[in-house]
């Protein structure tokens, strides 16, 4: 079973910026989708942003226009781009492989551990 790995979280002010990475212990492409998602305090985990085996994109309306989404297939690295940040974005963020299936949506593979990210404001 795949492994993934992030890193790049940490502190930073109001309208700073940080990239998020995910590597992943084998072939990313195996997979129908790479996501991030966030968990903030006393919240349920969302989904902030999706790259597809196709290299489609989507993300969550609160970060659209400040957080992209890309991939590294000879890397089998996934990343966040994270700009303007604001308190609100203070979160655990985690890396998971997905699978699609027509009857159940996507479902995730695999978990990666997270990254806290803590925006000062």
């Amino acid at each position: 079973q795949v492994q993934l790995v992030e890193s790049g979280g940490g502190l930073v002010q109001s309208g700073g910026s940080l990239r998020l990475s995910c590597a992943a212990s084998g072939s990313i492409i195996s997979f129908n989708g790479m996501g991030w998602y966030r968990q903030a305090p006393g919240k349920g985990r969302e989904l902030v942003a999706r790259i597809t085996r196709a290299g489609s994109t989507n993300s969550a309306n609160s970060v659209k226009g400040r957080f992209t989404i890309s991939r590294d297939h000879a890397k089998n690295t996934v990343y966040l781009q994270m700009n303007s940040l604001n308190s609100e974005d203070t979160a655990v963020y985690y890396c998971a492989a997905e699978r699609y299936r027509e009857s159940t949506g996507w479902i995730i593979d695999t978990w990666g551990q997270g990254t806290q990210v803590t925006v000062s404001s």
